[in-house]
């Protein structure tokens, strides 16, 4: 369907999360079937592969000031 096909693309800068909940990750690539995320765990810089049907697209909220 195309909502699944819209999730399946992902850009460097998009910003995801597993849709099983979980950290907002950033997308660094996207390389064949794998997307390759970063994120922070605390200072801890994280990442990951994910499949893409396992992402869904995810907006962040600025920080208050």
């Amino acid at each position: 369907m195309d909502s699944n096909k819209l999730n399946q693309e992902f850009k460097t800068g998009d910003t995801v999360q597993l849709k099983s909940g979980g950290p907002i990750m950033t997308v660094k690539e996207q390389s064949g079937r794998d997307v390759y995320c970063q994120w922070f765990a605390g200072k801890k810089l994280e990442f990951g592969y994910f499949t893409p049907d396992s992402l869904i697209r995810s907006s962040v909220n600025e920080k208050g000031k």
